[in-house]
């Protein structure tokens, strides 16, 4: 009996994803009538795609189907500050809506000047929606946006799905490298042109 090669990658992928252990690829592609296209199977042989990795859980998983193309065309971004209760209103609704994202925390001044160059201001709580963005907390608007984006309207994270720890706004500088100590070397004596004196 001959197998369609189709049906056995449809039967086993579910088993190799709740595996947990499956890196998923994301394909982008651009149709010849100029419709985007994102999907985890590869395009037509004759488009030209771009793979990417998609982004893994904090625990080493991979987000759920319905969830990876959408992480990966509208990547959300929430900037906080500690002592910030709209900041934590705004955490709390993300989490509860299921919506993985990526905070940013402002607490240096180099967090603040970058905060002032990606919104023009330092208000908080900051959410980025791919490069929309939306200042304060506000549950409807930001429940809209993320609709709009194309997130899912009821959670869809496994149970154990971790988000990822806070970062500063503003990267650490890179260590300093240590310099190298100076090789003094003798100069050559200047030679004095004859009638000129220095």
């Amino acid at each position: 009996m001959k197998l369609n090669k189709n049906i056995l990658i449809c039967s086993l992928l579910p088993a190799l994803l709740a595996a947990g252990h499956v890196h998923a690829q994301m394909y982008k592609w651009v149709g010849p009538d100029g419709k985007v296209t994102f999907s985890d199977q590869p395009p037509p042989a004759n488009v030209k795609s771009e793979k990417k990795k998609l982004p893994d859980t904090a625990d080493g998983g991979n987000l759920p189907p319905e969830l990876a193309p959408v992480v990966a065309k509208n990547p959300v971004t929430l900037y906080t500050a500690s002592a910030c209760s709209p900041c934590n209103d705004g955490r709390s609704m993300l989490k509860k809506s299921g919506i993985p994202f990526t905070e940013k925390t402002v607490s240096s001044a180099a967090d603040q000047e970058k905060l002032k160059q990606v919104s023009g201001d330092t208000q908080l709580p900051l959410l980025v929606i791919a490069n929309v963005k939306f200042r304060g907390y506000s549950m409807d608007e930001w429940k809209d946006a993320l609709d709009k984006a194309g997130y899912p309207a009821t959670n869809k994270l496994p149970k154990d799905y971790r988000y990822p720890p806070a970062e500063p706004a503003s990267p650490p500088p890179p260590p300093a490298q240590p310099k190298e100590p100076e090789v003094k070397r003798d100069a050559p004596p200047v030679k004095k042109p004859d009638g000129f004196q220095f």
